[in-house]
């Protein structure tokens, strides 16, 4: 038997999840059992627990049939429990180092009391690790005996509530038939008892649990809806509880002013209730008041004062902010004439078939909107469409298009009036979402490098980026999109907000399976390229330690030391385009070719017969072709360090290595000669990398987005596995 049993119910968590599970499994203490509860979570939760399961003994996984909530979840992960102690923890938030050896030996000290009390500390998305404000009744004094009632340490029911800065032992939760009722508050009605009831109590002066502070979607009781009338219910199984033990009618009083604190807080609470049932709430709240109040106890007003409650707070923030806005408010009356035509088109109506492209900081159409956009004409062309793209790029946008320029008045009232905008990166802050638009966020790449809220720990990358603006940006988002659940994690931790992540692949991937012979063949035609020859695609990602492209070959020495046969395509990052300009392109010399203004990458990737990368996304999308990939990273170290990195793309693992790897051009020049570039090492390499990127990519991403989006389709179209997935030919084939 386990001392520990570690119940951690899982619904839509995904991005949390495997830093939880993580938190516990890396205890210093090893004597527990983790009991993974996926609640029917339609996202990757189970996979995660399982995947957990299969490579540590100690975690078990129950997977519900239906969705129960979260009182319920532990309620069936207890029931398979076989510790002396429950302790339950949230599937986003952590466990601090050493905290179970820490209880442990706090347990034994203190003669393994029935309830043990620790205390935690919330954690922010931009680092910040604050304390509760309790931490006081933690700390030892002459007058907190070790051991206790809850009478002789009635201030510990000033604490949080909840069921997760507690262990229980597991005899004394069987003895009085503890369970989680179903309801949003279901720890109301859990805490109580089990303080009431216990005869030992101890407390640890430490901090055990990092309380995740989720900005957005994370927390039921975090938004505004009828939910909250649960709270009623929930207060009424309390004092059933008490009824059934009369022994605690000691304790009505202090419960019956708990519970009216708790109503006004939830009741005043601009975020909680809604407006328009605030009225019914209160009345509710008196009726719960009166039939709970002891006898001859005072009555006590729900309401309360609102000016010192959170609605006054909130009346007196927006008081104090139009104060500060004034000059700004009169500055923007009196502004450009643009400024004034946009607000005016922001009080005209949506317009339902109307959708706004842009892609790159609007540069000309590529990537995944463009190929959105093609979809999107041919399976529903009465939505008309208008791309945002610089006035001084606008001449290399296909033609056909409405092109409007940032800024002028076109661009104004087609952000102000469309239901639909679709972007590879975030919209600019002047086009704010209005109600009733949908954002498509479709990014540029899976990651190899760190992203959004994890560049704060690399200066070299992040110094400039002003992270709240960056966050107020991701919380126009209503979808975003993922060629893989690698990604899927990475994204909904970096930018944490509340839009619905679509895992349909990649648009712009889906060329490489509806491409035949004859498309590869057009696709090396026009660049020049002869029967025979073979084509390396070199395309390195952008250093953020430089301020300027500089190939890490000498491409011309390179290709001549492989041959005359070898043709190297030289792609800069579009980042660096500035130095590479659109009409840039041509031979650099006999054996290289510059490709850096050519307007698709994905017409390249299907010339090539082989990619040399670093640690570009390029390489995930080649991944797809099915073709040879080989790893030139000669400055590995300098661009782990200064710009971080999710995978080791050295490691030579299968399933994050996905080809030879070189670090030197000597040794880049070996892998070719030797032919290990393409042997089946490589082969084997380049499989299980598909296996783990590809999952998702299959041809018809675009349709998908095209049909959810757009359509309001739900089920989407099926993903074709990977094996039935017939990719454009080889070039040589």
């Amino acid at each position: 038997m386990p001392q520990f049993s570690v119940i951690v119910p899982a619904y839509r968590v995904q991005a949390y999840l495997g830093e939880c599970l993580d938190s516990v499994l890396e205890q210093s203490c090893a004597d527990f059992e983790l009991i993974g509860v996926d609640d029917a979570s339609p996202d990757g939760c189970g996979e995660i627990f399982d995947q957990y399961a299969a490579r540590d003994p100690r975690v078990r996984v129950l997977h519900l049939p239906e969705n129960v909530g979260l009182g319920r979840a532990r309620n069936a992960g207890m029931e398979i429990a076989t510790g002396e102690y429950l302790l339950f923890l949230d599937s986003d938030d952590t466990l601090t180092p050493g905290s179970l050896e820490a209880i442990a030996e706090r347990l034994r000290q203190t003669g393994d009391p029935e309830v043990l009390i620790y205390d935690y500390a919330r954690t922010y998305w931009d680092g910040r690790v604050v304390r509760s404000r309790d931490a006081e009744l933690f700390r030892p004094a002459p007058d907190r005996p070790d051991v206790f009632t809850i009478a002789e340490r009635e201030d510990l029911l000033r604490l949080l509530m909840v069921v997760w800065n507690k262990v229980y032992r597991r005899s004394f939760v069987d003895k009085h038939e503890f369970r989680f009722p179903p309801g949003y508050y279901e720890d109301t009605p859990w805490t109580y008892p089990t303080l009431l009831a216990a005869e030992t109590v101890t407390t640890l002066d430490r901090v055990v649990v990092h309380y995740r502070q989720r900005r957005q979607g994370g927390n039921i009781l975090a938004t505004r809806s009828r939910k909250h009338f649960d709270i009623f219910d929930q207060y009424d199984r309390v004092f059933q509880f008490v009824d059934a033990h009369p022994q605690l009618d000691a304790w009505r009083p202090l419960l019956h002013r708990r519970m009216v604190e708790h109503f006004r807080t939830i009741g005043t609470h601009p975020d909680r209730v809604p407006a328009d049932m605030r009225r019914e709430f209160f009345e509710l709240a008196e009726q719960a008041e009166q039939r709970h109040r002891p006898a001859g106890a005072p009555e006590i007003d729900p309401r309360g004062n609102w000016r010192s409650g959170s609605l006054g707070q909130a009346a007196r923030t927006a008081r104090r902010w139009v104060r500060t806005a004034k000059p700004g408010v009169r500055r923007v009356v009196a502004g450009p004439v643009l400024e004034s035509y946009q607000r005016v088109q922001r009080r005209l109506p949506v317009e339902e078939d109307l959708a706004v492209f842009a892609s790159y900081w609007s540069r000309p159409p590529a990537c995944n909107p463009a190929a959105i956009h093609a979809k999107l004409r041919e399976l529903a062309p009465a939505i008309r469409s208008a791309w945002v793209v610089k006035s001084d790029r606008q001449r290399e946008a296909p033609q056909g298009l409405q092109l409007v320029s940032p800024g002028s008045r076109a661009y104004r009232e087609v952000i102000s009036r469309a239901k639909f905008f679709v972007n590879n990166v975030n919209f600019p802050d002047g086009a704010p979402k209005r109600p009733g638009t949908v954002h498509l966020q479709t990014h540029h790449g899976t990651p190899v490098k760190k992203m959004g809220l994890d560049l704060q720990d690399y200066p070299a990358a992040g110094a400039t980026m002003d992270f709240e603006k960056l966050l107020q940006r991701v919380d126009r988002w209503d979808y975003s999109l993922s060629a893989n659940r690698y990604s899927t994690l990475i994204w909904e931790r970096v930018y944490p907000s509340s839009y619905r992540t679509l895992e349909f692949g990649y648009p712009r991937n889906d060329v490489y399976y509806s491409a035949g012979a004859a498309e590869v063949l057009a696709a090396r035609e026009s660049l020049g390229l002869e029967p025979g020859q073979i084509a390396l695609l070199y395309a390195p990602t952008l250093r953020d330690y430089r301020a300027s492209y500089r190939p890490h070959l000498d491409l011309e020495r390179f290709a001549a030391k492989l041959g005359p046969e070898y043709v190297v395509l030289n792609r800069a990052h579009y980042l660096y385009d500035a130095q590479t300009p659109a009409d840039r392109g041509g031979r650099q010399g006999s054996q290289v070719l510059d490709v850096s203004g050519h307007p698709s990458v994905e017409t390249l990737a299907l010339a090539a017969d082989a990619l040399i990368a670093d640690y570009s996304s390029v390489t995930f999308d080649y991944a797809n072709l099915d073709r040879p990939i080989v790893i030139f990273a000669d400055d590995w170290e300098i661009y782990r360090e200064t710009r971080g990195v999710y995978l080791d793309l050295l490691s030579g693992r299968p399933g994050e290595t996905p080809g030879a790897v070189a670090r030197t051009e000597d040794e880049l020049v070996e892998v070719f000669r030797s032919g290990a570039w393409d042997d089946s090492r490589a082969t084997e390499l380049r499989g299980a990398f598909r296996e783990r990127f590809n999952e998702f990519d299959d041809g018809r991403a675009a349709e998908r987005v095209v049909r959810a989006v757009f359509l309001g389709e739900d089920t989407p179209v099926p993903v074709l596995p990977l094996h039935e997935r017939t990719p454009a030919p080889r070039p040589g084939a």
